[in-house]
């Protein structure tokens, strides 16, 4: 499984990093402070045969993209256990999903998944996940009295693989 994800500007890192450290505390669920698991949104996830041709359709379309400013409006959870922020579907966002989507569907071979596709993903940055369900409801009490609506910047854009995790490919955006 590949992962291509946005990272943030340094005050939106320390912002977002405050409330993952503070849930933690206060859940007793420590997974994402333990994995190191930096603040970021995923915009996609696929399975695909050629590494070297999803490689080189991103490069070209990277050119192409740039900074871009999203709001953080909201607290939510998955019933997976995952308790996240969420910023505005803005047309950022949906404009740099829909680009990278499209590059790589057009690798031979190549699958995305149903959750990543335009129309389907729904913007997230996970707060903490694999929580039990005392867990969740402390992470979302701590979670619903700390968030307050911020703005931030998107700033790098990286294509990783999962099991083991190793970063491919970071793109730092203009």
């Amino acid at each position: 499984m590949y992962l291509i994800s946005l990272y943030f500007d340094d005050n939106t890192n320390k912002r977002i990093l405050k409330h993952i450290q503070n849930v933690a505390e206060k859940s007793g669920n420590g997974y994402m402070v333990e994995h190191n698991v930096p603040p970021h949104i995923t915009i996609s996830a696929f399975e695909a045969c050629n590494e070297t041709n999803i490689v080189n359709s991103l490069e070209n379309v990277m050119k192409e993209l740039h900074c871009g400013g999203i709001q953080w409006i909201g607290i939510g959870v998955f019933k997976t256990s995952t308790v996240f922020i969420q910023p505005v579907l803005n047309e950022y966002l949906h404009n740099l999903s829909s680009i990278i989507y499209e590059s790589v569907i057009k690798v031979p071979d190549t699958i995305v998944s149903k959750y990543y596709r335009p129309f389907s993903w729904l913007p997230h940055a996970t707060i903490a996940k694999q929580l039990s369900e005392e867990e969740m409801r402390k992470a979302f009490d701590t979670l619903q009295k700390a968030f307050g609506m911020f703005e931030g910047e998107v700033v790098r854009v990286e294509l990783a693989k999962k099991n083991p995790y190793r970063v491919i490919k970071s793109w730092g955006l203009k």
